[in-house]
């Protein structure tokens, strides 16, 4: 007699099920995830062996038109398949070996094949090296990093330089030549970043539907107003329609802020960042009250009246005079442009994302973050074309900006004449 830890039906471990009606199936179930981790080195050298297969009949489908089938010579035909010689396409990022057929003329004269040279100059090469090295893998560690599915070259580091001088070249190219035209811009951001002495001051935009543009940038010894107006006037040049008026966010530079004034004057509604201020204001301040006053200035700045606002700084001002007069002439100085989003009566959510540089700070530290591992500058493009590369690099992490709704309302009180016409029309 069995016992009951015996039985049959208490035995299976559910290895195994049978299925199916008259023609019985015994289906086993497979630890999935394990197998695929042993095939996957397997199906990935498939899938590259396939790609290539393809090159191969595209190269050869050329051949074809040519010459005509194989092993079909036509004393007619103006073209002779001359054999193969050992040559290399772009594929994943690398060059990878590839034999090409060659063609020759009757006379003995090589034909070159259109679709062979595509294969090979097309710019893949350049924009995987780009997207890699932007991504944070230097030059050195490349070749071990493009070991691919197929048996490739690689690519050597001085090569990795060339390519990605192209790419990036392209990418400053394109930036600098953007239009602007079709940007309903409410809002500029200009700040600058510096790379080995040099200064390249930046322009960022939000447009009503809350979306940031990397609008240009501009390269210069030091961020004066010289470099600003050239970048102010290259985006007016670009589209930038100088009738509107604009919203322009800056860090409390005295450069950034004459540049704006010679180029778009009264067109332009300045926001000093309330976080610069804060910042210069603490900093003349002996250590045991900073962090005092700079939560009243927190609060002043939270406050959603304008005039509850400017007469909580006013007080803020007058105790300073008697703790520290320094203290004072900061906070006062350019302290009613720091509440310019107030006196618009623009809505808090928004007011929070546009009272400070916040949002094109944040593009320039992705810019710092991609060009960590250049350890020598040189002169020329160099610093132009990593600070294109990053500020691309952000813009495709870019998010609508928190109160976005509140821009159509922004707009309407900067540009009260161009809603009229429009409501008119």
């Amino acid at each position: 007699m069995r016992k009951r830890y015996q039985r049959s039906r208490w035995k299976s471990k559910g290895n195994f099920e049978v299925v199916g009606g008259r023609e019985l199936a015994v289906r086993l179930p497979l630890p999935l995830a394990e197998v695929w981790e042993e095939l996957q080195a397997e199906v990935e050298r498939l899938t590259g062996e396939a790609g290539l297969q393809i090159l191969r009949a595209i190269l050869e489908e050329e051949v074809r038109q040519k010459v005509g089938p194989p092993y079909r010579p036509d004393a007619a035909a103006a073209n002779l398949r001359w054999g193969r010689q050992p040559g290399f396409v772009v594929f994943g990022g690398q060059k990878v070996p590839l034999a090409r057929p060659r063609v020759r003329t009757r006379a003995g004269e090589e034909v070159e094949l259109a679709s062979y040279r595509r294969l090979q100059q097309d710019g893949r090469m350049q924009r995987a090296v780009a997207e890699k090295v932007v991504c944070g893998l230097s030059t050195r560690k490349y070749r071990r990093a493009v070991e691919a599915v197929v048996d490739g070259y690689g690519i050597a580091r001085s090569s990795v330089s060339r390519h990605f001088v192209r790419a990036t070249a392209e990418q400053l190219r394109q930036l600098c030549e953007r239009r602007l035209e079709n940007l309903e811009l409410v809002a500029l951001l200009i700040d600058g970043i510096e790379f080995a002495g040099q200064v390249l001051v930046v322009a960022l935009g939000v447009d009503e539907s809350g979306e940031k543009h990397v609008l240009g940038l501009w390269q210069g010894a030091t961020e004066n107003a010289t470099v600003a107006k050239a970048l102010l006037e290259d985006l007016v040049e670009r589209g930038l329609d100088r009738e509107r008026r604009y919203l322009v966010v800056l860090d409390g530079s005295k450069a950034l802020r004459a540049a704006v004034d010679r180029v778009l004057g009264d067109q332009a509604e300045v926001q000093r960042c309330q976080l610069h201020k804060r910042r210069n204001v603490k900093e003349h301040l002996p250590e045991p009250c900073r962090a005092q006053y700079d939560r009243q200035l927190r609060a002043a700045y939270a406050m959603t009246g304008y005039g509850e606002a400017k007469q909580a700084l006013e007080r803020i001002w007058r105790q300073l005079c008697d703790v520290n007069p320094s203290a004072a002439r900061s906070l006062e100085e350019g302290m009613e442009e720091t509440l310019t989003l107030h006196r618009l009566g623009v809505a808090p959510l928004l007011r929070r994302s546009l009272a400070t540089t916040n949002l094109i700070e944040s593009c320039l530290s992705t810019v710092r973050h991609v060009a960590r591992h250049v350890k020598r500058w040189q002169g020329g493009d160099h610093v132009a074309r990593w600070t294109a590369a990053g500020l691309l690099e952000a813009e495709k992490k870019f998010r609508r900006v928190k109160g976005y709704r509140e821009l159509k309302e922004l707009n309407r009180i900067l540009n009260p004449e161009l809603h009229s016409q429009a409501q008119v029309a």
